[in-house]
């Protein structure tokens, strides 16, 4: 296809990171009239590369940072109906993000998946933890880095929502809730598939669940599985002539499995849960009427 006919997205999922948006995206992906970008999170939106590029920034390999890049995003589509991106993180970038989307899609339709910014916070917490990114506990995130920790500051949705209706307007901009999902997950869909404007009738399967919350049983074994280390690097050297590429990552996941136990299993975390509640409570209240939903559920432990 000429790069001048590509069709650009006209949704977005712009949020929130730890709110099922991986699971939406590969059900989405299953519906005949809906094509959604084959990278989940192009992020372009995100940020004003060109500024940043003009101002001699670096920028990773495989980061979406030019318009043309993007467009490639949607070269595959032919004939579906809806074509979108799933990229979160637009919500918590929000004063960025509306400037960059009304650039390039400004009719694009907006859609926000919402959950309780605990739960969320605590999800992302542990996220960190098995990824071996975090090396301070979620309690002196709270206590003492609050103003600073993206995992707490992520969960403050009031300003990012009105923001993004007072510049799109309401009818623009549909906002969801994680516990519909939860709920049912395949009226959830339809909703969704209402606003994007297709068959809202299709049910995908969505038996699969994504990114289900583990944490690791040995915070130092972990280590040595998920980061670069030299035990690491000696053992991918002594693997390479009997496993290929493909059986030694299943083989590393395997054991990263092994170690692994459901979030369930560990302490409750009720002090953390209690003291993030303390910071978000004023937020849920002034959300929950700028959105005319119910959110009494995320005032309680």
């Amino acid at each position: 296809m000429n790069s001048s006919t590509i069709k650009l997205p006209n949704f977005l999922i712009f949020g929130v990171q730890k709110a099922g948006t991986t699971s939406v995206y590969n059900y989405l992906k299953q519906h005949p009239e809906v094509y959604l970008s084959p990278v989940k999170e192009p992020n372009f939106f995100e940020k004003d590369w060109d500024k940043l590029a003009a101002e001699g920034h670096q920028f990773k390999p495989k980061q979406i940072v030019t318009f043309e890049q993007y467009k490639n995003l949607f070269e595959g589509v032919t004939n579906e109906i809806a074509i979108g991106e799933v990229s979160p993180n637009y919500l918590f970038h929000h004063k960025t993000s509306i400037g960059q989307i009304k650039r390039y899609v400004p009719n694009a339709k907006l859609i926000a998946i919402l959950r309780s910014p605990v739960d969320r916070a605590i999800s992302d917490y542990l996220m960190h933890v098995r990824e071996a990114q975090s090396n301070t506990s979620l309690k002196e995130q709270i206590e003492y880095k609050a103003h600073k920790s993206f995992v707490i500051l992520k969960g403050y949705y009031y300003q990012a929502v009105k923001h993004y209706f007072e510049e799109f307007g309401r009818e623009q901009v549909s906002i969801f809730l994680y516990d519909d999902l939860r709920k049912d997950s395949n009226k959830f869909l339809q909703e969704i598939y209402k606003t994007i404007g297709v068959n809202p009738n299709f049910e995908a399967d969505t038996s699969q669940k994504s990114q289900v919350a583990k944490i690791p049983k040995n915070d130092a074994i972990n280590q040595l599985l998920v980061r670069q280390n030299p035990l690491r690097s000696l053992s991918a050297t002594l693997l390479k002539p009997l496993l290929s590429e493909e059986k030694r990552q299943k083989l590393r996941s395997l054991l990263i499995g092994m170690n692994s136990q459901s979030k369930d299993e560990m302490d409750s975390l009720d002090e953390e849960k209690q003291l993030l509640l303390n910071l978000y409570h004023d937020d849920i209240l002034k959300l929950q009427d700028l959105i005319n939903r119910d959110l009494s559920a995320w005032l309680t432990i």
